[in-house]
């Protein structure tokens, strides 16, 4: 075999090249901001030491680290389960697949949930409405209060108000049905978030770290509006960008809002 055979590659590599440097992307995006950054950095350090511990020659710690090897891989699944879930949720979304399925008009659903939105930022009364998108919810709908109802302004108003038993956890939208309410969200650790943040700002960018979700809140202490998708936060909007925010959710479109409004964690 030739120099020239060896260093020679062809598209097929570049391609391969390409995809696995995109994956490493994704990954480091997201793991950015959290604690798996630092366990990352950490088993480098081991690898980093076995690496040494082979080229040394040293028999005995080249023996545990073989032990450890053998269950690295079932280590790595448990600890970066999160990061996982959401490479293959970000992998698995397919934009040209979603321009072949019909969508409904989301336009009522928009309407009622806009206007219930303004007028409990107005009164500060908190909210927390999850809407369902291609990854199921039923693990957490099955946590709260079975509904089944349609979605209106009215009810959206009352489930929230404080003297309601349902008011405290998040309202589940699928299909344009509320399915469930007081149901539990899985809160973000993040640490990109701001410490000012409270349950309910955390229990949105949770969700929407391991589902595609689009999660709307209401501050109870200022009545700004934010909403949450792919693990950010986007604080303090109008409910005119809220309207622009939600139909593009609905609608699976690219969101077209993004230049308006800022991702922010403040």
């Amino acid at each position: 075999m030739t120099l020239f055979e060896i260093i020679s590659f062809g598209v097929r590599d570049i391609i391969e090249i390409a995809l696995v440097a995109y994956l490493l992307f994704q990954l480091y995006r997201l793991m950015r901001g959290t604690i798996a950054v630092q366990i990352a950095v950490g088993l480098g350090a081991l690898f980093l030491v076995q690496v040494v511990v082979e080229l040394a020659n040293m028999t005995m710690l080249s023996t545990i680290f073989s032990y450890f090897n053998q269950v690295f891989v079932l280590a790595v699944i448990i600890i970066f389960q999160p990061e996982i879930r959401r490479l293959l949720l970000l992998l698995g979304k397919n934009p040209i697949v979603r321009r072949f399925v019909n969508t409904t008009d989301q336009s009522q659903i928009v309407n009622e949930t806009v206007t219930a939105v303004e007028q409990m930022a107005e009164r500060q009364i908190g909210a927390l409405i999850a809407f369902q998108r291609s990854t199921g919810l039923r693990s957490y709908i099955e946590t709260g209060k079975m509904l089944q109802a349609e979605v209106s302004h009215d009810l959206l108003i009352t489930l929230f108000h404080g003297q309601n038993p349902l008011h405290d956890g998040a309202v589940i939208v699928n299909d344009r049905r509320i399915e469930a309410a007081r149901c539990i969200l899985p809160v973000s650790t993040s640490m990109k978030l701001s410490p000012q943040l409270g349950l309910r700002h955390r229990a949105a960018v949770g969700l929407t770290e391991q589902t595609d979700a689009f999660v709307v809140v209401v501050s109870e202490e200022t009545g700004n509006i934010s909403v949450s998708r792919d693990g950010a936060l986007i604080s303090n909007i109008t409910p005119d960008e809220l309207r622009t925010y939600l139909t593009n959710a609905l609608t699976n479109q690219s969101a077209t809002a993004d230049s308006t409004v800022e991702p922010t964690t403040a």
